[in-house]
């Protein structure tokens, strides 16, 4: 008996013995009710298959945080059951989580060319020594996967190659948009295949699962090229600059408009940031990127040139701390330093929750002297997401008989349930869920929205991941807004001093007499000391005695509620005494 066998066997004495209904539950584990964390599962019988494994950038209550990603407790307790991970294009918050979640899975993974190029950068990067198995796939390919035979549509995005999944099961076909919007013109003229859809529509579709990001905005979303005129215009008006462009180093489509525009003036162009460099090489090389390499020049030859033939990408339009363009508007970039010559436009939307770091970003560059221009001023962004009457139109063409709205926030995905309403499907065949639900279907019955599996945020800090109510995040928080105040002391294995007691603060406001305070404090604390003093030492009792006695004094005279730690040495026998430089 094979591992998986004896695991369904086990869960189905587990439920009586008798339970080998069939079912299929579609599962999001992240990318509902928020922008990001994309992940979604389904799930028929023992058969698993995830779409997408994307990341969620942090805001300013997690200081420190790298980035957040889905919980993926319940797939790692089904590891064993997952055939597949299907990637539907390249953007971050589809893509994100792969360093994080692909090792703990080690499952295949399926996406196109430039889907998997950036995602094999991403991991050689984050992962070095990490093999994935990758499967390449184009649009119009169909492919089957244990019980799933999934076929693959071509979608216009902000980004090439893109795809649209259908999935026929045993008990129904799903389609699921991933991100999309009916560019008619788009950059690459890949449009959206309205046809391939149409056709799902008449085979019978049981469930559609759409991108709600733009439910709420009405009539359709501009096309992406309306960014070259804009482009063309500002080229014009800042004709004796040096010209600085911040996107995503994903988003070819932009990069491919800057260095046309570029070309037609006669600009050369450079490229700054490690992920920009390396995804226009695999841009260029895959053919998705055409870039004369004559124009092309290197950010160390910059001083050739004037500033009215340069043009210089880089990414940083979300305020990440180092990227390129922050570090040039905080004069920290050794080749590029920013002034009056120079131009800078943001070719970005503003993610939810990095409106501080991007408007730091600004605020820095025109103290520099720098011409800024970003969306609220110009026309410099389009969105990748179709529009609500473009939302009408896939729901028309799917025609599908249940329908959940996925990929935005909560009241974007309410939004999104109305138009599905307006093009007459009943409300009592629309599910809005959240990150955990579980929709299931079985044969010749309604399906139904029940249970729960674990899902929320993971927080990745570094190469260390956690929960999201981690007290580390308490505590870094707490440090921001108060600072910390280190008490030092060496004493022996009777509590008594060795030394005088030693005190450090960072980040923490004395407000009046510093002197007068600091004596205080020393005195607070050895007082704490000595009153334990005289019988075998408890470090831990030491320690909320010396807190308790430097907490008073610090809100007495200061109002302050700075985090007091406490480091306390001891020496005598069944003890180690350590000596640290702590300051």
């Amino acid at each position: 008996m094979t591992q998986r066998q004896d695991r369904n066997s086990r869960t189905r004495r587990k439920n009586g013995g008798t339970d080998t209904k069939e079912h299929l539950s579609f599962i999001p584990l992240g990318g509902l009710g928020e922008i990001g964390k994309n992940m979604y599962v389904l799930e028929y019988n023992d058969e698993i298959i995830v779409i997408d494994s994307g990341l969620k950038f942090p805001d300013s209550e997690l200081p420190g945080i790298d980035y957040i990603v889905p919980d993926i407790t319940y797939l790692e307790e089904n590891k064993s059951r997952i055939l597949a991970m299907i990637i539907t294009h390249g953007h971050e918050d589809h893509t994100g989580g792969l360093p994080y979640v692909l090792p703990r899975l080690n499952a295949p993974l399926y996406g196109t060319q430039l889907t998997l190029g950036l995602i094999r950068n991403k991991l050689q990067e984050d992962l070095p020594l990490y093999r994935p198995d990758m499967h390449e796939i184009r649009a119009g390919d169909v492919i089957k996967i244990g019980s799933f035979t999934i076929r693959f549509i071509a979608v216009a995005h902000s980004i090439p190659d893109g795809v649209a999944l259908s999935i026929d099961t045993p008990l129904g076909r799903i389609v699921h948009t991933g991100d999309f919007k009916l560019d008619s013109t788009p950059i690459d003229g890949r449009v959206t295949d309205y046809g391939a859809f149409a056709e799902e529509g008449d085979k019978g579709v049981m469930l559609l699962c759409s991108d709600s990001t733009n439910a709420e905005r009405q009539g359709f979303t501009p096309s992406e090229r309306i960014i070259s005129n804009t482009l063309e215009q500002l080229y014009r008006t800042y004709r004796t600059k040096r010209i600085i462009v911040s996107s995503f180093a994903s988003n070819v489509h932009r990069i491919q408009q800057v260095a046309d525009v570029s070309a037609k003036f006669n600009r050369k162009i450079a490229f700054l940031g490690r992920s920009m460099i390396r995804n226009v090489e695999l841009a260029r090389e895959t053919g998705y990127l055409k870039i004369d390499s004559r124009m092309m020049i290197q950010v160390e030859e910059l001083w050739k040139y004037s500033d009215n033939q340069l043009v210089v990408v880089t990414t940083g339009s979300q305020g990440e701390p180092f990227s390129g363009l922050v570090t040039m508007s905080r004069g920290e970039n050794k080749s590029i330093e920013l002034g009056e010559h120079d131009a800078v436009f943001l070719l970005a939307s503003v993610i939810p929750g990095n409106e501080k770091l991007i408007n730091n970003t600004i605020n820095r560059l025109f103290a520099l002297g720098c011409e800024v221009v970003y969306e609220k001023e110009k026309q410099i962004h389009v969105s990748g997401h179709a529009s609500s009457e473009e939302l009408k139109i896939i729901l028309n063409l799917v025609r599908p008989q249940y329908f959940v709205p996925v990929h935005g926030e909560y009241k974007h995905m309410v939004r999104h349930s109305q138009l599905a309403q307006e093009v007459g499907i009943p409300q009592r065949n629309i599910f809005l869920m959240v990150n955990g639900d579980i929709l299931t279907f079985t044969r010749n019955a309604p399906p139904k929205k029940h249970g729960h599996v674990q899902a929320g945020a993971v927080i990745v800090d570094g190469n260390a991941a956690g929960s999201i109510k981690s007290e580390v995040l308490k505590e870094r928080r707490e440090i921001a807004e108060d600072g910390v105040l280190v008490v030092g002391a060496s004493v022996d294995d009777r509590g008594n001093l060795l030394a005088p007691v030693a005190i450090e603060t960072q980040g923490v406001f004395i407000s009046d007499d510093n002197r007068a305070v600091f004596n205080e404090l020393f005195a607070a604390s050895e007082r704490a000391i000595q009153e334990l003093a005289g019988k075998r030492v408890n470090v831990e009792a030491l320690k909320k005695a010396v807190k308790t006695r430097v907490r008073d004094v610090l809100r007495k005279r200061n109002s302050s509620f700075a985090v007091v730690m406490p480091v306390i040495s001891v020496k005598g026998p069944g003890h180690d005494f350590f000596e640290k430089d702590f300051f």
